[in-house]
């Protein structure tokens, strides 16, 4: 099918087989739009090698720190919200191929702030390499902090 912005054919997206998670570029689950937790724990699981284990740490320590976090996966990513459905996201996270990028949506808001830029004026990213070493703290305290601000709508 081509695309219409460049006219060149584009490759479809992989399909899956029943009870197959396909893995996207960087090695990103494919796991369809759903709220809850049980969609957050398919992506989980269906994370390659180490980034399983971080996964379920950064899960763990999200449900510690918001007890009654809302979640979701949107865009085959796990998305993070505090309050009712109106409140929006305060943070997500995603595979790239060497690390697990973590989007606070609100970063710049954040003391400290979270050690990577974008290109959007209100989000920074945490990277969480093969090592699987972050300061669980000071993340524990800036998703307390995230979740406090107005979350995004997406």
């Amino acid at each position: 099918m081509a695309n219409p912005s460049t006219g060149k054919d584009r490759k479809p997206l992989p399909k899956a087989k029943p009870g197959e998670v396909v893995l996207l570029s960087g090695g990103n689950p494919q796991i369809a739009k759903g709220y809850g937790d049980a969609p957050v724990q398919a992506y989980i699981a269906a994370m390659p090698d180490w980034k399983s284990d971080v996964g379920r740490r950064i899960d763990s320590l999200v449900v510690q720190a918001v007890p009654n976090v809302r979640k979701a996966v949107k865009w085959n990513s796990p998305f993070y919200g505090a309050g009712g459905e109106n409140q929006g996201w305060f943070l997500g996270f995603h595979c790239m191929t060497k690390y697990i990028k973590v989007a606070f949506f609100k970063g710049a808001s954040l003391d400290p702030l979270p050690p990577v830029g974008s290109k959007q004026k209100d989000v920074r990213y945490l990277h969480i390499h093969e090592d699987g070493r972050f300061d669980e703290v000071l993340f524990v305290d800036w998703v307390k902090q995230a979740s406090r601000l107005p979350g995004e709508k997406m």
